[in-house]
């Protein structure tokens, strides 16, 4: 190997870790589902992508709309549905975590205003790292 080749690959493998440093997930197609009669508790669903070359672990969310959010996930068991709280949700390297109606999804407790149908509501997901992801989320009403 030659200087120059040395060279070239010392700066590629210092260059890696900050470029995956700069990575982070992406919050796609938000949604919270509007219920009727002014209900303390709502439901979060959506995607969030991690086109990253190294998992990404979320240990918490909130929002100045909520007093709290949650990561949670229902599951089927001796035929109850379930629900628990995740403390976090690790997503793979280039993988996604889908947040859906019966399975994982947030908890989007004590509305601190009304909510409306079309109207967006901004959650912030904080990463193991210390980073902040931020996710826009719109007010549906999945009856219509």
């Amino acid at each position: 190997m030659n200087i120059r080749t040395g060279i070239a690959l010392l700066l590629l493998s210092l260059s890696l870790p900050a470029c995956a440093r700069d990575c982070a997930p992406q919050v796609k197609d938000g949604w919270i589902r509007l219920v009727p009669g002014g209900m303390p508790m709502h439901a979060g669903f959506g995607r969030i992508d991690n086109p990253c070359p190294m998992p990404a672990t979320i240990v918490s969310a909130g929002s100045p709309a909520y007093a709290s959010v949650e990561l949670h996930e229902s599951k089927v068991v001796d035929g109850i549905n379930r629900m628990r709280h995740l403390p976090e949700l690790r997503i793979r390297q280039e993988d996604a975590a889908v947040l859906k109606p019966g399975g994982m999804h947030l908890m989007l407790m004590q509305p601190k205003a009304p909510l409306k149908e079309g109207s967006r509501v901004a959650i912030e997901f904080k990463l193991k790292d210390g980073r902040t992801v931020l996710g826009e989320f719109e007010v549906r009403n999945p009856a219509l």
